[in-house]
């Protein structure tokens, strides 16, 4: 008689989610540069409201082709056998880096339509954001910091596309509250990031 055991097929071990999390939790603090970027920007946002609109939004786009960058690096780095998808860090950073050489690049389009490019990017960034949050929560549980950066970023590019022309000090109180409140999560989404790298 035939053994039954020898005929099961070999039991492949399942690979715990945290292992496929490492790869992108050890570039954690590329997301904590991008969110103190982001403070430092908002509060000086906040400590020259004197800006012109154009002035405003074209210091506003160099920031948003810098943060790009980092989002692209941090895809790149976090890319690997064991990495979880990162395609849509991917498209926030090409986002960031188009959003920001228009408005950096182009100062002769018109302030209005510089604001509302803006505005398409936040609304492009943040629904990336949020799908990447839901991708996250597979591996860190109770994800939110990364669907709150998210939230925020949608419903900050709607208010700027809706009413794009509030005058320059109303746009840059816009800005400098955008800013800080997406620096803070990235902040604290790169702390966690940096608990699951020390664990991994």
């Amino acid at each position: 008689m035939t053994d039954a055991t020898s005929t099961k097929p070999p039991i492949t071990p399942v690979r715990p989610p945290r292992l496929r999390l490492h790869a992108i939790a050890k570039v954690w603090w590329l997301f904590l540069i991008r969110g103190i970027a982001s403070i430092i920007f908002g509060v000086l946002t906040f400590m020259w409201p004197g800006l012109s609109l154009l002035t405003l939004v074209i210091f506003y786009g160099a920031f948003v082709l810098v943060d790009g960058i980092f989002a692209l690096i941090a895809a790149a780095q976090g890319r690997g056998t064991e990495a979880m998808p990162t395609w849509w860090l991917v498209l926030i950073g090409l986002a960031g880096v188009i959003a920001g050489a228009g408005t950096f690049f182009y100062p002769g389009l018109t302030a209005l339509l510089l604001v509302t490019f803006i505005g398409v990017w936040a609304i492009v960034r943040g629904v990336f954001e949020i799908v990447g949050a839901i991708q996250m929560r597979k591996e860190i549980d109770n994800e939110w910091w990364l669907v709150l950066s998210g939230i925020v970023s949608v419903l900050f590019g709607l208010i700027i596309l809706i009413a794009p022309g509030p005058g320059a000090i109303g746009l840059a109180w816009a800005i400098g509250a955008f800013s800080l409140v997406i620096g803070v999560s990235l902040v604290a989404f790169s702390l966690r990031l940096r608990k699951h790298a020390d664990h991994g």
